[in-house]
């Protein structure tokens, strides 16, 4: 790398060091430490996404710089990878400004605009039944607006999101080994390792695969959005009589009442970021070891989803936003096929 390269990386990624510090490898990332910190978790990039992977200053932040802007044809100011960060200056910034008419028309789940005089958010807390503390920690407020933590996007207010700050999703990953006609799990014969199979869903929105998943309704638990996305994405709820309702909410607390595991916390590098608002989402694995429960949940796409099926875990999956970095540590921390090469990444 030239001199100057490297001087304009240190300089973006001063702060990376004081968000990841306390990055745990499972169970998310634990910021407590900034949140008593003077200095609030300022970072470049994802600085806690997904630890145990490789992540470099090009492609850690490249959704949330995308146009046209999705579901519209704004396009967003160019910002270069050296830009990114918000410690580098960059007095000549002229981000567009758009936030979508379904946003400004005052839907329940929508904020008011900042200067709105009824409207006084308190970022950085439990506002209400609203969830505004970020899960990397403290963000900053400029001029009354969050700041994207992650570092410019070219794009000021909501776009598509409702809330100012962080917009709190969560992403439930369903998994089963796949296997053949006679039960035994399926080895895949290059790596050797047993082949994982995941629920996904095709979104209608921009036509990609995806883990189903969803907004977190205010004062909502976390757990109760998992079970009710998977539900109504991917076994379409929504739809269903009261009778076959009940029916699949006792075979769904079945699957979701065993142990699992917190794939990822945090901020999420999705089209949709703006610099004032943001995913975060928490992911999560759900295993059927035997495979004898989803056998028994006949897979239906509903809501956001047009399809859904099983969809074999590999290297070669193209899916929407961050999901295949969530995938990718699944098929890790079960020790399952991932690549046919013989350098996997990082076992996290």
């Amino acid at each position: 790398w030239p001199e100057a390269s490297w001087k304009t990386l240190a300089a973006v990624s001063l702060s990376v060091a004081l968000a990841s510090v306390t990055v745990k490898s499972l169970g998310g990332c634990s910021v407590a430490a900034c949140r008593n910190s003077l200095l609030s978790c300022r970072f470049h990039v994802n600085s806690n996404m997904m630890s145990g992977f490789n992540g470099t200053i090009e492609n850690s932040h490249n959704k949330a710089r995308t146009s046209p802007y999705p579901g519209s044809k704004v396009q967003r100011s160019q910002v270069p990878n050296d830009k990114v960060g918000w410690l580098v200056e960059w007095h000549d910034y002229n981000p567009v400004e758009y936030t979508a008419v379904s946003v400004l028309a005052g839907p329940q789940w929508a904020d008011p605009q900042i200067n709105e005089s009824n409207f006084s958010p308190k970022f950085n807390e439990k506002d209400g039944q609203v969830e505004r503390k970020s899960q990397n920690g403290l963000y900053e407020v400029e001029n009354g607006r969050p700041r994207n933590p992650a570092g410019r996007t070219g794009l000021v207010g909501r776009g598509l999101l409702g809330r100012w700050g962080p917009n709190h999703a969560a992403d439930p990953i369903i998994t089963r080994w796949k296997r053949d006609r006679s039960g035994n799990k399926i080895t895949h014969p290059i790596s050797g390792k047993n082949i994982l199979q995941f629920v996904a869903i095709k979104r209608k929105d921009c036509g990609e695969w995806a883990i189903p998943g969803g907004m977190v309704d205010p004062g909502e638990k976390i757990s109760a959005t998992l079970k009710r996305e998977f539900g109504e994405e991917a076994l379409n709820s929504l739809q269903k009589s009261s009778a076959e309702k009940r029916e699949l909410q006792e075979k769904l607390h079945k699957l979701f009442s065993q142990e699992h595991l917190v794939i990822y916390k945090g901020y999420v590098d999705d089209p949709r970021n703006t610099d004032n608002a943001w995913i975060e989402t928490e992911a999560v694995n759900y295993h059927d070891e035997t495979g004898e429960i989803m056998d028994n949940l006949a897979l239906e796409a509903g809501d956001d989803a047009g399809k859904v099926k099983w969809m074999d875990i590999s290297d070669k999956l193209k899916l929407y936003a961050s999901h295949i970095q969530f995938i990718k540590r699944v098929a890790e921390k079960r020790d399952a096929h991932w690549s046919e090469d013989s350098e996997t990444g990082c076992p996290g």
